[in-house]
């Protein structure tokens, strides 16, 4: 069976708050945890966004479970930065930490200034970051002229394990790109044929590494409940790409989610009070070849939710028993 994860996410909980609950699924038989890293939440609603790395030392120390994060250096993160971080983070709890790559989104990374690139930029910049961060997770001194630019870097405090750089895509074309570079695939919840192209052309391309999803849901006592929770929480993470990638604002997703009903949600999250339809789509994930499987509950109030997977959920699923 996959490993289970539990996802934290810091757009819609207080960090002190989410490291309770990191605790909490811990005891729950989680089998591993990863947070999200943003500047900012999807919408006014959600009200938080702490500094995730920051709160990753917290939460390693506080449990014994793996961490990873979903990072996009370039703009926000100049390289080194991240590669520091990363080694810091690596050196102190080996073979607990990896770090996912992406291009990112304009909500968060407009806050530099700079002008938000084109999606070919991006990937460009994404390129060049990750092999800066490789060279200096090696020991060496980096200097670089391209899209990032980097003086004479070198970092003196190394992981003894070298955390893996795994890949964030949710498009093939992205999927295939990415296995020139990445030590892993993860990617989010999509239709099954869509799923199975992507594995298909990153493994295709020579994509090593394990697989990892990410499966947004609500749980609740009543399907209404859970359907109105993942409306007010997540109807703002909807939409695909390039939406998502270019507004740049909460705001600015509120806006475009006022169309969005409460029907519309089921296309994005698992909406269930069911844990029996957990388990079936935990099973058919684990049937697609993914390594590990992240669930996010979308509400704020993740207590009863990591209660009911403990309970009933964790158990059922080999190789995670509470």
């Amino acid at each position: 069976m996959a490993l289970i994860g539990f996802h934290a996410s810091h757009e819609q909980i207080h960090p002190t708050e989410l490291l309770a609950a990191v605790r909490h699924a811990e005891t729950a038989g989680f089998d591993a945890a990863m947070c999200s890293d943003h500047i900012a939440p999807w919408s006014e609603r959600q009200g938080h966004s702490a500094f995730a790395w920051s709160w990753l030392g917290s939460a390693l120390e506080a449990t014994n479970l793996p961490f990873g994060i979903v990072n996009a250096p370039g703009q926000r993160y100049h390289p080194a930065i991240i590669a520091q971080a990363i080694a810091t983070l690596g050196a102190m709890y080996p073979g607990r930490f990896w770090a996912a790559l992406g291009s990112g989104e304009n909500s968060n990374e407009h806050v530099t200034g700079e002008q938000w690139p084109r999606k070919e930029l991006r990937n460009q910049r994404l390129l060049e970051c990750v092999e800066v961060i490789r060279a200096l997770l090696a020991g060496d001194e980096v200097s670089h002229d391209g899209l990032v630019k980097v003086d004479r870097a070198q970092l003196w405090t190394l992981p003894e394990i070298v955390p893996p750089l795994i890949a964030a895509a949710v498009s093939v074309e992205t999927a295939g790109w990415a296995a020139q570079w990445a030590d892993g695939l993860a990617t989010v919840a999509a239709p099954v044929e869509h799923l199975e192209r992507m594995i298909d052309v990153y493994r295709d391309n020579g994509g090593r590494g394990e697989l990892t999803l990410q499966l947004h849901v609500s749980w609740a006592e009543t399907d209404d409940e859970a359907l109105a929770i993942a409306h007010d929480q997540w109807r703002t993470n909807v939409f695909g790409p390039p939406l998502a990638w270019d507004l740049d604002t909460p705001q600015a997703f509120d806006a475009a989610a006022r169309v969005v009903r409460p029907e519309d949600m089921r296309g994005t999250v698992l909406v269930a009070s069911d844990p029996g339809i957990f388990i079936d789509v935990l099973d058919q994930y684990d049937e697609l070849g993914f390594d590990n499987v992240y669930v996010h509950h979308v509400g704020q109030h993740q207590k009863p939710f990591i209660d009911t997977f403990g309970e009933r959920v964790l158990p059922e699923l080999n190789g995670s028993a509470a």
